[in-house]
């Protein structure tokens, strides 16, 4: 039987980071699904139908990945695609104790799916999200932080700013 992951997240917008993890991922697993959530403690900047399209080009030449809208509980979207483990991302020691939170009430959820963590490569330890939009508001270079697709989609999200 194939081994599935999902590697899911708000990916808003999706970063070299978030892309380094999926590649990684996705020598490990059989299959990846990409699952794409609205996080209801953020204002997205894309919505979501932006976020799959964005990620879905950024992940085209992967051909074991495919992106998913989602919402609802992680662990009840795993189990209906019959997914095998989580694959998450660690830039440094502080995302650790929320992931380790969030892995505890996903075994008490679901025990027969495991949570796989890569650390993220030294090069996006620094890098989130957050900061690629902070940084792209003020029209800088984000060239070097996200796909091509990303970098023209946040330049028209913050061309009359």
């Amino acid at each position: 039987m194939p081994k599935l992951a999902i590697c899911p997240g708000s990916f808003d917008p999706v970063t070299y980071g978030h892309i380094d993890i999926v590649q990684r991922g996705a020598k490990v697993f059989d299959e990846i699904v990409v699952a794409v959530f609205n996080n209801a403690s953020k204002q997205p900047l894309f919505n979501i139908e932006e976020r799959v399209a964005l990620l879905e080009e950024a992940t085209k030449d992967i051909p074991n990945v495919t992106v998913d809208a989602c919402d609802g509980l992680l662990m009840d979207y795993a189990k209906r695609k019959n997914a095998h483990a989580i694959l998450r991302g660690l830039r440094a020691v502080s995302d650790f104790e929320y992931e380790m939170q969030i892995t505890a009430m996903n075994r008490k959820l679901n025990e027969d799916i495991e949570t796989f963590f890569v650390m993220t490569n030294n090069q996006y330890s620094f890098l989130s999200s957050s900061i690629v939009k902070e940084v792209a508001k003020y029209h800088a270079n984000v060239a070097d932080l996200v796909p091509p697709v990303v970098e023209q989609a946040l330049k028209e999200k913050f061309k009359n700013s």
